[in-house]
């Protein structure tokens, strides 16, 4: 049996999934049985991947002092999504053009979102090139429609929450607030975009082939991190899918930053 781990190098985080046979990754042990997956755990699944997925996006692509923006309406206006979009396609043009007569390359991830009373908003992750000057200020000027929330990604409170919030579905008091929208409207409200030129997941996946004994050792005694890295203990889950039958152990390394890169990450330019 192979004993099989696939490793995603975020840079600043590394994550590990390992998979194997048994309780202890030992020669001859064999799978649990097999369950088939009702369509409802089959979603839910499908949807911790993609929370999987957005987080290594954002990690691949921003850093904590990059932009979470709200782009804002003036109130009471109601707009379909088809228009909202047009209108964020003009302000990440002239904002992409700012970038790029800087040397800089424009990144982002979006949402459209319904309001409680239905007023419609973006939320909207954006690099903030740290050779641009004053770059909130100018994001500002080019939206010109309404007030934009800022919040840096340390504070949004950490990349699976954001990622988890990104991707989150809709509830049934969302889908009463999205009643008055066409259906492809409201397919737009609970769907995320991301710009052409992200590193993606994949680019940065390496496969590696253990035997039992070097998977025995990492159950029993811990994962051991590379050099600059810690291993977040919050990270580390392992038991069996039941899918599957597979046994799994799952952990992150983590980058450990000097002082000189904790004070990168605060303040707006």
């Amino acid at each position: 049996m192979a004993y099989a781990e696939v490793i995603y190098d975020c840079g600043d985080v590394i994550e590990h999934e390992c998979k194997y046979m048994g309780n202890y990754g030992a020669k001859g042990e064999k799978r649990a049985p097999r369950k088939k997956a009702t369509p409802e755990q089959m979603e839910r699944q499908n949807h911790a991947n993609k929370i999987k997925r957005i987080k290594r996006e954002i990690l691949l692509n921003f850093h904590p002092w990059d932009l979470w923006l709200t782009l804002k309406y003036k109130r009471g206006t109601r707009k379909f999504t088809k228009e909202v979009l047009a209108d964020v396609k003009e302000w990440t043009d002239k904002l992409r053009n700012v970038y790029w007569k800087a040397g800089e390359r424009l990144k982002w991830i979006r949402r459209i979102e319904i309001g409680r009373y239905g007023g419609i908003h973006v939320h909207i992750l954006v690099n903030r090139p740290r050779t641009i000057k004053n770059v909130d200020l100018i994001i500002k000027e080019l939206w010109g429609r309404a007030g934009i929330n800022f919040q840096t990604l340390r504070e949004e409170g950490g990349y699976e929450q954001l990622a988890a919030y990104i991707c989150k579905k809709g509830d049934d008091e969302t889908e009463g607030q999205l009643s008055f929208l066409p259906e492809e409207d409201r397919k737009r409200c609970i769907r995320y975009s991301t710009s052409r030129n992200l590193i993606r997941p994949e680019d940065v996946r390496t496969r590696k082939r253990y035997t039992h004994w070097t998977m025995r050792r990492i159950i029993e005694n811990g994962p051991k991190p590379r050099d600059g890295y810690y291993i977040d203990k919050n990270s580390i889950r392992t038991g069996i899918n039941p899918y599957t039958g597979m046994s799994y152990y799952q952990y992150a390394e983590v980058k450990i930053r000097n002082r000189w890169e904790d004070a990168a990450c605060g303040g707006v330019t």
